[in-house]
């Protein structure tokens, strides 16, 4: 039978009160289950991390001594058991380390997305789909009028100037994918980033994945070649440099209101869309989705008579 308040969302985060955890939290806690290491995701000051080897990597970096009391590590299908919940990770396709998190308990089978896409991506484990009982989904982009173009396609926009590009990107995630992107489809480009990308691209390396061609910037190479650079930067920084001359300003990202002001429209998302969503519902075929991260609003419309879809926020 499924347990409705299995998970809750309280003022910490997502709450498991059967096995006395928390999903993502938002505030220091106890036992916090770390889907991915986005700081909207991962903060530090926990004094139990179970998560994936790179999200404590991304952590450890970003929270130094505060990343966690303990990080208690583990592979993707390895089950522990927390308070009687038996849990094991897969496969989420967001960032390198991204997981899904199966919770069984009592017969049912729980299955939190954390952040997902379903779209290739070279520098990150491909997503792996288990069939759950109960499906929690982040609801980002769950609209019916929004549908990622291929990151491919987009990418190639980049090649109709020879002009040089300040291109604006998250430090986790995005940069590498757009790194390793733009070497495979924009070999004439040069591309330099900000340093501190750099620690980041580091352990993507460590852990085995091969971004592609990239140097730390440097002014004076980006003075001295006026055509075909581009330089990665974080979101701060391409937001500090609006009045930057001499460059064409590119931000990717799936959102299209961030897209205003920009020269080129790069619409890369690492969140599943509306129809990554529905492939998912149909390929975990669960008996209910409960939604957060969003408005599921569009989905229970969707889904009316047919599945049960309730709002967790």
């Amino acid at each position: 039978m499924i347990l409705e308040d299995f998970i809750i969302i309280d003022k910490t985060g997502l709450y498991c009160r059967y096995g006395n955890f928390y999903l993502d939290p938002k505030v220091p806690t106890q036992d916090a289950i770390i889907s991915h290491a986005h700081g909207d995701h991962a903060i530090g000051g926990h004094l139990n991390v179970y998560c994936t080897e790179a999200t404590s990597l991304f952590m450890r970096h970003r929270y130094r001594k505060n990343a966690a009391g303990t990080f208690h590590i583990h592979l993707y299908k390895q089950s522990f058991s927390l308070n009687g919940v038996n849990i094991f990770f897969v496969p989420a396709g967001h960032i390198l380390g991204s997981a899904m998190v199966v919770m069984e308990y009592q017969g049912v089978c729980y299955l939190y997305t954390g952040d997902y896409k379903l779209q290739p991506d070279a520098t990150c484990e491909p997503i792996e789909f288990v069939k759950a009982d109960v499906l929690i989904t982040e609801t980002t982009f769950a609209d019916p009028n929004t549908q990622h173009p291929d990151a491919e396609d987009e990418i190639l926009k980049l090649n109709s100037t020879e002009n040089n590009i300040m291109l604006g990107a998250y430090v986790l995630g995005k940069s590498q994918r757009l790194i390793n992107l733009m070497t495979r489809y924009c070999p004439e480009k040069r591309i330099l980033v900000h340093f501190s990308m750099v620690p980041f691209l580091k352990i993507y390396e460590q852990m085995g994945i091969e971004l592609g061609e990239y140097e730390v910037y440097d002014r004076k190479v980006m003075k001295a070649n006026l055509t075909n650079m581009v330089y990665l930067v974080p979101p701060m920084v391409y937001n500090s440099y609006f009045k930057a001359i001499n460059v064409v300003r590119v931000f990717a990202t799936g959102w299209k209101h961030l897209q205003k002001g920009n020269e080129i429209q790069l619409l890369v998302s690492d969140h599943a869309d509306w129809n990554d969503i529905l492939t998912t519902i149909e390929q975990i075929e669960p008996t209910e989705v409960w939604t957060n991260h969003g408005n599921g609003q569009s989905l229970k419309s969707h889904f009316q008579n047919r599945l049960n879809v309730k709002s967790l926020n």
